[in-house]
């Protein structure tokens, strides 16, 4: 358990909080998020590469091992 206090808000005071707190947050332009999203399917796509081949070379080292 944590040590540190917390003081109980009603449920007011904290929707105010969240509004607050929601001001602050530095929110990504259209751009950057597309950007970002064509980053991830490249990443994706080449991990999915990558593990499509190591598993024919592994697939392949058994059947070499095995004899089939």
């Amino acid at each position: 358990m944590s040590n540190e206090k917390t003081t109980k808000v009603g449920p007011v005071e904290f929707i105010r909080q969240v509004r607050s707190e929601m001001r602050k947050v530095t929110w990504p332009t259209r751009h950057e998020t597309t950007v970002s999203v064509i980053a991830v399917f490249i990443m994706v796509f080449i991990a999915s590469l990558f593990m499509y081949f190591a598993d024919q070379l592994i697939a392949l080292a058994i059947r070499l091992v095995m004899g089939m």
